[in-house]
């Protein structure tokens, strides 16, 4: 058995980048973790000044969509730091959140998948052969935060 998330309304909805769970990274509160990544891809690059223009916006869609313009220069190191920066960004949401944590943990050693019809980077994709890096990630933290529990 596997465990899909994708909509915010649909069970595991708290698994996606978009849900209203504000993490404190860098020094500063995001409202999510949608608006932290994307307004890392722009840390030290020309267009440096998007990082407090996507922190400010009000919806992590807005965050997505100003941070997927591609009229704006992303870091050079970008596609190196994109997933340890993801999941530090993750894990901090998960450690801050202890309902939200309950939830990723009781889903014991289930396989997560993002169910994104359209996304084979981070999700699925329509047809299941996507990579699931977002998936991973969740696993990945759902193991770190029980070895840290038995610690």
């Amino acid at each position: 058995m596997k465990i899909y998330f994708y909509k915010l309304e649909d069970p595991y909805g708290c698994f996606s980048n978009f849900s209203p769970h504000e993490i404190f990274m860098c020094g500063e509160n995001w409202l999510t973790v949608e608006h932290y990544y994307q307004a890392q891809k722009f840390v030290g690059s020309v267009d440096r000044e998007l990082v407090a223009a996507i922190r400010g916006v009000p919806t992590p869609q807005e965050a997505a969509k100003l941070g997927r313009d591609p009229k704006y220069r992303m870091r050079d190191d970008w596609e190196a730091v994109k997933i340890p920066i993801m999941r530090e960004a993750i894990l901090t949401k998960f450690l801050t959140h202890p309902d939200i944590q309950a939830i990723l943990l009781g889903t014991g050693d289930l396989a997560i998948v993002e169910d994104s019809p359209t996304d084979y980077y981070w999700g699925g994709g329509c047809d299941g052969t996507g990579q699931n890096h977002l998936g991973k990630i969740l696993m990945s933290v759902r193991s770190e935060i029980c070895q840290r529990r038995r610690s």
